[in-house]
């Protein structure tokens, strides 16, 4: 994002701004302060962001808006404190707070910094003379915050990796499938803890159909179903970071932060969200820059449960490609065991905090795989359908009477992908 002249950032276009809906009013009834000739007269009082109070103002006319983006993400910032609260215990939490005011809180947006000027984390300024934009330029709003990841990704900018398919041949901006229902909250998500909480959406099966098992002629769709996230065959490369850490500067009184190392990488992990919303056996995981001693400018050991949470968490990288080195053949993925988040690839400190996300086994070479599913025998047509998550595994784990017991070259598989290779008749 250009940097904004000082001129650009303050100064309205009445010929534009006059003949909107917004317009009509006097600046006075939105931003106080006095009609007057005289600047310190006519600025005492003055309120610089109005939408920061949405209920005293933008509810006049927006009330739906308003009162779900009460429980909006972009409002509550719940997501900063989900993660936070799993690493800490309550008696930390006064310390944590007074970290997130100086550094995580200015990410708070209200309307206006969505609909009139660029958010002020990102240094504020008006888009187009105080015209009002019903869809916010996604530069200027939406990647201005979501830059260093998602812009990057999406637009392109990380050396030498396509932009994202959707950006680069469709020209899509961030609200063809980001809805405004959707980043404006909803009434009943008031309990929403982070950005992967309930429903999944976006979803791809929203505008690729066809790509749900079963709906079209790929086999790979048809093989993996519901175990793989869209994005572990069609992500590519994405950014990762390590320990960030965040402090009070001694010469300006201002809080600044500073992370050790941002770099790209490609890791497919197990889901450590598995919800009936997101049921993927396995994800792409991306290396968060948390780490014990983030927050210690504040005080000692605030982040006492650690490994209560994993550092390598799920993503959903905004880097989307209908072809990529790992979905080329079987061989791509099956055969090339470094796209598989494995013990080794953990720092030494973080493997316990990383157990639910770390692959133990990375998959079958292809050419064990392909020879095992073609002398896959069928089941018969008298097989009980199973009804709970392990039940193949209650039966033939064990060796049950009349039920085959699980080749020692089955144990790392899923509970619930015996059907991909054993079909009904």
């Amino acid at each position: 994002m250009a940097p904004l002249e000082p001129w650009e950032k303050v100064l309205v276009n009445n010929e534009k701004f006059s003949q909107t809906t917004h317009g009509k009013q006097t600046c006075s009834e939105c931003h106080g302060g006095n009609q007057s000739a005289d600047k310190a007269q006519a600025h005492a009082g003055m309120i610089p962001n109005p939408s920061s109070d949405s209920q005293k103002l933008c509810s006049t006319c927006h009330m739906e808006q308003v009162s779900t983006y009460q429980n909006s993400l972009h409002n509550t910032q719940a997501g900063y404190w989900t993660a936070i609260e799993k690493r800490s215990v309550p008696e930390n939490h006064p310390a944590l707070e007074e970290m997130f005011g100086n550094h995580c809180s200015t990410c708070h947006t209200t309307c206006g910094e969505c609909h009139v000027s660029q958010p002020d984390n990102v240094g504020g300024g008006l888009f187009n003379g105080h015209v009002f934009e019903k869809t916010p330029p996604m530069t200027r709003s939406c990647t201005a915050c979501h830059g260093s990841r998602v812009g990057n990704e999406y637009l392109g900018k990380n050396e030498e990796l396509p932009g994202d398919v959707h950006f680069r041949e469709a020209r899509m901006n961030c609200v063809k499938c980001h809805s405004g229902t959707q980043l404006h909250g909803s009434a009943d998500d008031s309990s929403a803890a982070h950005r992967y909480a309930g429903e999944e959406l976006p979803t791809c099966l929203s505008c690729h159909p066809t790509a749900a098992p079963g709906e079209d002629e790929n086999q790979m769709h048809d093989i993996h179903g519901e175990q793989l996230s869209c994005q572990v065959c069609h992500s590519i490369t994405y950014t990762s970071c390590d320990g960030c850490h965040v402090a009070v500067s001694d010469k300006s009184g201002k809080p600044f932060f500073e992370t050790q190392a941002t770099y790209t990488t490609f890791a497919i992990g197990r889901n450590p969200l598995q919800s009936a919303q997101r049921p993927y056996s396995y994800v792409p995981v991306r290396h968060v820059p948390v780490d014990e001693q983030s927050y210690a400018f504040y005080g000692e050991n605030l982040l006492s449960a650690f490994n209560a949470a994993p550092t390598w968490v799920y993503a959903t990288p905004h880097n989307i490609q209908r072809k990529t080195p790992q979905n080329q053949s079987c061989a791509a993925c099956h055969d090339n065991p470094q796209y598989f988040l494995t013990a080794d690839k953990v720092a030494a400190s973080e493997l316990q905090a990383n157990q639910a996300v770390i692959v133990n086994a990375p998959p079958l070479a292809s050419a064990t795989l392909l020879t095992m599913l073609a002398k896959a025998p069928p089941l018969a047509e008298s097989h009980p359908q199973p009804t709970c998550e392990n039940c193949c595994q209650t039966c033939h784990l064990v060796g049950a009477p009349g039920a085959l017991a699980l080749p020692e070259t089955h144990q790392n598989f899923s509970t619930t992908s015996c059907d991909t290779c054993h079909k009904r008749p």
